[in-house]
């Protein structure tokens, strides 16, 4: 019989705060937190709003002689990791180091980083760029950094598939658990907020440019016009249910099942997905967690902003669920979209909710799009069997979808910490 995988640990670092406690605040109050970006200079662009992680201080979570060699994206991966396995009551270095991996998923890498170092080499005098340029923007930097400074020596690697990727990197934790690692650290974080970065997802037409934070994001929304970018997302532990049972563990819930599918067309000014291809990869989702339409509680979905995306994504819900209306909540216009950040922070709400017990109202849409009728969660309901669906869709045509079983709530969950010690030095070996 096959390994289980639970999560018995999570690390939120993003625009609705720092911890689970600050982020499932957010949730249930709804309160917005996209806002005007003030990580440089917006002014030159149509796209001004994002969400940024508020009040965030680098140095509580990572010494310094690794923070200069790392990017913001890199530092927020540090911090939700900390978080993530002080939750799980785990220790900051892996005591059996090969029992330990780390997967994580990331799309846009070291912007911030790379900006600055690229700047300095065409229009400083020096015409030179820092020792850890080649490292610090790179895709996979954040597994490495976090493999060596928590000697995390099991299989390891990274996922890039846009904003499918956070979901992926779960589903790819189960599958190293399977394969007999005990403890996998999954998800995902982002930071796709440089002037380079926003160029180059301006490029694609679907960024919102309305200047209003309360009225810029809003999915499945008549006036929808576009995403707000956001950086940040969440880590987890996912680890082998007999390790965690043994260890007196806290499980959030189980992993159950997951699907993964291509359309096998690249995104252009008039793509919108193809539905069948997402409809295809949530039935692979249920199939394989052997759960039946019927029985889920609720969705998140990937909720771009976009209306031809929109459309296309109730079109792919409703054919799964057909008559059955299923129960429909997102808090992406709270937060924005962190793209591979931004779908595991949905597997972190969904997680939460069972954990209060409580389903969280959508964020929107006040007046339903033509098309996108879905049964959206109007005010917080209490889950019944507990299971819930996650979707995400990127770029260039990658769907995911994820299957959640929550744990039994408990009345008096033990108080977290909303952060943890700050760094201390120690041996990379």
């Amino acid at each position: 019989m096959s390994a289980r995988a639970v999560v018995t640990g999570i690390g939120v670092v993003a625009p609705s705060g720092v911890g689970v406690d600050a982020h499932w605040a957010t949730v249930a109050s709804g309160t917005r937190r996209t806002g005007p970006i003030t990580l440089f200079d917006p002014t030159p662009y149509p796209t001004r709003v994002a969400g940024e992680v508020p009040d965030f201080a680098a140095p509580t979570w990572a010494e310094n002689r690794r923070l200069v060699q790392t990017d913001r994206w890199t530092h927020l991966g540090f911090a939700a990791t900390r978080l993530a396995l002080d939750d799980a009551g785990l220790p900051e270095r892996a005591p059996d180091p090969y029992g330990y991996a780390v997967t994580l998923a990331s799309s846009s890498g070291g912007n911030l980083f790379g900006q600055r170092e690229l700047q300095r080499l065409w229009g400083g005098p020096s015409r030179t760029v820092g020792a850890y340029q080649s490292i610090a923007w790179f895709y996979a930097a954040s597994v490495g950094q976090l493999s060596i400074h928590h000697q995390f020596k099991g299989p390891s690697g990274v996922l890039v598939s846009e904003s499918a990727g956070g979901l992926d990197s779960l589903a790819h934790a189960v599958r190293t658990v399977r394969r007999g690692t005990p403890v996998v650290i999954a998800g995902a974080t982002e930071c796709p907020l440089s002037p380079y970065a926003l160029a180059c997802q301006l490029a694609s037409g679907l960024l919102s440019g309305e200047a209003d934070p309360a009225r810029a994001y809003r999915p499945f929304d008549a006036d929808a016009a576009g995403y707000v970018p956001a950086e940040g997302g969440a880590v987890f532990v996912v680890e082998e249910m007999g390790h965690a049972l043994a260890r007196g563990a806290r499980i959030y819930g189980e992993v159950t099942g997951w699907g993964a599918t291509h359309d096998a067309a690249h995104t252009g000014p008039d793509s919108a997905g193809d539905p069948a291809q997402y409809a295809r990869a949530v039935r692979l989702a249920l199939d394989r967690a052997a759960v039946a339409p019927g029985d889920v509680d609720v969705v998140l979905p990937d909720a771009l902003g976009v209306p031809r995306y929109d459309r296309a994504e109730a079109d792919a819900l409703r054919a799964v669920f057909g008559s059955r209306p299923v129960p429909v909540t997102t808090q992406k216009p709270l937060t924005g979209r962190a793209h591979q950040g931004g779908s595991a922070l949905d597997v972190a709400t969904a997680l939460l909710a069972f954990a209060h017990d409580t389903l969280p109202a959508s964020a929107g849409p006040d007046r339903p799009a033509d098309g996108c009728e879905l049964d959206f969660l109007r005010s917080p309901r209490r889950p019944d069997s507990r299971v819930a669906l996650v979707c995400a869709r990127g770029f260039d045509g990658f769907n995911s979808a994820l299957v959640l079983r929550g744990a039994a709530a408990r009345p008096a969950p033990r108080p977290r910490r909303a952060t943890v010690p700050g760094p201390t030095e120690g041996t990379d070996e």
